[in-house]
């Protein structure tokens, strides 16, 4: 069973930017969330590439990020 605080895929504990990067490129409304490792398998990436779109988006004015 999965929380707001852990991977629904894997378990791993989820960061703010776990969950941001989830709802940028998932789903904005989501309540269950991937870690950033699975979000990059999800997707077919990078963790890297991953942290990439994450300050773009920052720098780009997205409150998701902040």
């Amino acid at each position: 069973m999965t929380d707001k605080n852990h991977c629904k895929k894997c378990g791993a504990e989820l960061c703010q930017l776990d969950k941001a990067l989830h709802r940028k490129l998932v789903s904005r409304g989501a309540e269950d969330f991937m870690c950033k490792s699975c979000l990059a398998e999800y997707f077919g990436t990078t963790t890297e590439h991953l942290d990439e779109l994450a300050a773009y988006y920052k720098s780009a004015g997205c409150t998701l990020f902040d």
